[in-house]
């Protein structure tokens, strides 16, 4: 969903650049992430974090873990970091890069990550689209390079389409999962997983009472 474009954005990522990192400075830094966040904590990373609601809340709740949030619409970005700041101005653990998760192999070297998150992501539903989709096996060869032996990715959805999809093509790809490790109901199985973060999406559809579907799945060491 793309957001209303304002005027503050851009110049907000341009003057918070500890916290913000664009395009071609976060290319360069390929590699050498855990030098930029000074410690050798794991790291995690959102493709398409959105207004950051989960990426802040995970880094706020695990001060000893990474975070990194990807995301192309500059005023979603801006938004995520200036709520960021709003919670804690000395923030350490979490970057955002206003980049575009097409190839993640361009910010990240082999083995530099540790978990990938997917939530709400665009389900692309036209055949001719399918490559647009996050979990087409094309982006799960780029994820495949840039995770650590037996990284985890785990995807969130209230489109069952999408959902269905993506076990199909993560099977493809020799990903797997426990029965404890994937729900169609989430919000009514959450002692599957009992310490689930929202994003703003899946938080409007929790209030809808429309299903949340979910899975945390590992890929092959």
């Amino acid at each position: 969903m793309r957001l209303r474009s304002k005027k503050w954005a851009k110049p907000f990522i341009s003057s918070h650049p500890e916290l913000v990192i664009e395009n071609d400075q976060a290319g360069q830094l390929r590699g050498r992430w855990q030098a930029r966040f000074k410690n050798d904590h794991p790291i995690y990373l959102e493709i398409g974090s959105g207004k950051g609601q989960f990426i802040l809340e995970n880094s706020l709740a695990y001060p000893k873990i990474n975070f990194i949030g990807l995301e192309l619409q500059p005023t979603a970005v801006a938004i995520a970091g200036k709520n960021a700041l709003e919670k804690d101005p000395e923030i350490t653990n979490l970057k955002l890069i206003y980049g575009d998760g097409a190839d993640v192999s361009h910010y990240f070297a082999d083995g530099e990550i540790a978990g990938i998150f997917l939530n709400h992501s665009d389900p692309w539903p036209k055949a001719k689209h399918e490559k647009r989709r996050l979990t087409a096996a094309n982006f799960l060869a780029s994820y495949a390079r840039i995770l650590r032996s037996k990284g985890t990715l785990e995807f969130k959805t209230d489109n069952f389409g999408l959902f269905q999809y993506s076990l199909s093509s993560f099977k493809d790809a020799g990903l797997n999962w426990s029965a404890d490790d994937i729900s169609y109901d989430l919000h009514h199985e959450l002692a599957k997983h009992p310490h689930n973060i929202e994003s703003e999406y899946e938080q409007k559809f929790a209030e809808m009472h429309q299903p949340e579907y979910w899975v945390k799945a590992s890929f092959p060491s």
